[in-house]
């Protein structure tokens, strides 16, 4: 079973026929930007049920005849027609296509531009407490609150420069999974520190852990260059980029990708099989796929994302609390379809405008100040993908 804790807005899932693969929702998000000022989103949340989630993705495969092999893949070689797969038990898979789904490893996809993500950390339990004072009906999607940490401390100056906040969901009145997350540093702020803001936090609120269920350590990458296009091994999710490079978000947006993957893929085999006399080579054929995968609408999209997380990197916690103020005042429109990496370039450029125009004084200076750069290397690359 998958190690961590899923969270979704529900409309994504939705939108993907998912919702009986959500075990608890919450009809609504509140946001603490600090001790006396609060947004409330009224946008349902949900928690992904792991189990239920790969069971209905195992029968589906085991009802479309997917044939499993457990064992580590060594190595992968190609010939002009099809690739090799080499095992770990001695087995090789002759196969038109490979397809990399193993998240950050990035064993079998290439990439030939130095990677260098921001990342995202967080340290989280599962536990059962005596009590709580979170709503039942409401999830908390982010709690920048510093009020736990005592002024002068290092944790608190730490704090101030690299922010951390907390991200709740109550499960029961006496269950409840607590996470302190750092949304994008570089590098990442260490596993160590993140734990003791928590356990900090969690006895300002007055919460008496009785037993930790699950414990995680989540390490995410984020940005950073998108693999080499095009290449034999295609790839999925974490291997192939498509983590939302401002928030961390990915199972939505992959799940949603998946049958756009397998279309492609179904798309240039049936074309080479209707080919007479002529076979389509492996390098063609997974080129083509690459090209449904990552349209340049998309990669635009991305590069936009990417701009986004390099402002985010420059915020301390006062830049991150006038931030996510102007945020989360935009329309639903607009603040939904950023989260869900919905919105086309046009409407991620009348976002920024809107942004903008939502921030206070100080934060537009702080956006001029630490986004100018960014935009700069946004409107080249925009430019490159278009010629």
């Amino acid at each position: 079973m998958w190690p961590n804790n899923y969270g979704v807005w529900v409309d994504e899932f939705e939108a993907l026929d998912l919702t009986d693969c959500l075990d608890y929702v919450w009809q609504k998000a509140v946001v603490y930007l600090d001790d006396g000022k609060q947004k409330f989103l009224d946008r349902p949340y949900g928690r992904v049920s792991r189990r239920a989630l790969k069971m209905k993705m195992a029968s589906q495969c085991i009802k479309n005849g997917v044939t499993f092999h457990a064992a580590k893949v060594d190595s992968v070689e190609h010939t002009a027609e099809n690739s090799v797969v080499r095992c770990s038990d001695g087995t090789e898979i002759r196969a038109a296509l490979v397809l990399d789904a193993t998240g950050f490893s990035r064993r079998l996809v290439q990439y030939s531009q130095p990677y260098n993500p921001g990342y995202q950390a967080a340290w989280g339990i599962v536990a059962e407490v005596d009590s709580h004072p979170f709503a039942l009906d409401q999830m908390v999607f982010m709690d920048w609150r510093d009020s736990h940490l005592t002024p002068g401390t290092p944790l608190h100056k730490s704090n101030a420069d690299l922010p951390t906040f907390l991200y709740a969901m109550p499960l029961s009145p006496t269950t409840v999974f607590l996470e302190e997350t750092s949304l994008v540093a570089r590098p990442a702020v260490p596993f160590d520190e993140i734990q003791r803001r928590l356990e900090k936090r969690l006895a300002h609120l007055g919460i008496k852990v009785r037993a930790i269920t699950e414990q995680e350590y989540c390490l995410i990458p984020m940005g950073g260059v998108l693999p080499d296009m095009p290449q034999r091994v295609l790839g999925i999710g974490g291997t192939a980029g498509m983590v939302h490079p401002s928030t961390g978000y990915m199972v939505a947006r992959t799940l949603a990708a998946a049958p756009v993957v397998a279309s492609a893929i179904v798309k240039q085999l049936e074309k080479e099989g209707r080919q007479q006399g002529e076979r389509i080579g492996g390098d063609d054929i997974s080129a083509r796929v690459w090209e449904d995968v990552w349209p340049l609408g998309r990669k635009e999209q991305r590069e936009f994302f990417c701009f986004g997380m390099d402002v985010l990197l420059r915020l301390d916690l006062a830049g991150c609390r006038r931030f996510f103020d102007a945020f989360f005042d935009l329309t639903p429109y607009q603040w939904h379809g950023f989260l869900s990496s919905r919105l086309t370039l046009v409407e991620l450029i009348s976002f920024g405008l809107s942004l903008f125009k939502h921030a206070s004084n100080p934060a537009r200076i702080e956006i001029m100040a630490k986004g100018l750069p960014g935009l700069g290397t946004l409107i080249q690359n925009v430019v490159k993908m278009r010629v």
